[in-house]
């Protein structure tokens, strides 16, 4: 069987669970705690990043060399188009999601966690002990958002610009590119996830966002429409535990 090491939170790792629902591949997965459990992933695949698929002897890291393996395994459906041009757009379109709106949307999701305690402590890992969640639930937003790098005003004007496109895009067709579902829908969707984070996520983090995003009026139909993709796909579990 198929293995997925992932963070659960991780739209990277989302993207890969979509692909392997798509092709209705049996499959298990093994939650990785950031930090201590890198050092595993680094002895199995020489690098310490998720997602990680163990396909027998075969390791593949990186999601879209994961995704190309699933592809070559398991044709059917293809999630690459045969012609040529809609090929392409099918691979710009997922390299723009999984570099421009993958960093935008994760300093997007870094920022609202920030200023808001209970969104904070509920993308923390399961397993983490109850004293560290308290202190960091307690820790002061304006400390957290000067650890790392912010979001600018004009990166995340163009990402809503991107996202209001794509949102006026769905509304008249349910595909990004073609008439079925491509590499295209599930890289957008994924990371869409951190931006509202799908019913997937559990109860504790199920609808939340980032506040100005994930509420805005113009952008619901694309959340709707990851929200339909994500019912399709997940229906029906096959065999992942």
């Amino acid at each position: 069987m198929l293995e997925l090491h992932q963070f659960r939170h991780s739209a990277f790792c989302l993207k890969v669970r979509m692909v392997l629902q798509a092709k209705a591949l049996s499959y298990r997965v093994v939650e990785v705690t950031p930090g201590v459990g890198q050092l595993a992933v680094f002895r199995l695949s020489g690098q310490r990043q998720l997602p990680v698929l163990v396909d027998g002897d075969t390791v593949i890291a990186d999601s879209s060399a994961i995704a190309r393996h699933l592809e070559s395994v398991e044709p059917e459906p293809s999630l690459i188009p045969q012609d040529a041009r809609d090929a392409a757009q099918v691979h710009l379109i997922e390299d723009w999601a999984d570099t421009t709106l993958a960093h935008a949307a994760r300093l997007a999701l870094v920022q609202a966690a920030a200023s808001d305690p209970e969104l904070r402590v509920a993308l923390l890992p399961d397993d983490l002990p109850e004293p560290l969640r308290r202190t960091l639930a307690g820790l002061p937003g304006g400390w957290l958002q000067g650890l790392g790098e912010v979001l600018d005003q004009g990166e995340r004007a163009a990402m809503f610009t991107s996202l209001q496109r794509l949102a006026a895009a769905v509304e008249t067709t349910p595909w990004l590119v073609g008439d079925q579902l491509s590499m295209a829908d599930l890289a957008v969707a994924a990371q869409l996830s951190l931006l509202r984070f799908p019913a997937s996520s559990g109860d504790g983090l199920a609808g939340r966002g980032v506040p100005g995003l994930s509420d805005h009026p113009q952008l619901q139909p694309l959340f709707a429409w990851r929200d339909r993709l994500e019912t399709r796909l997940f229906q029906v579990d096959p065999a992942a535990v």
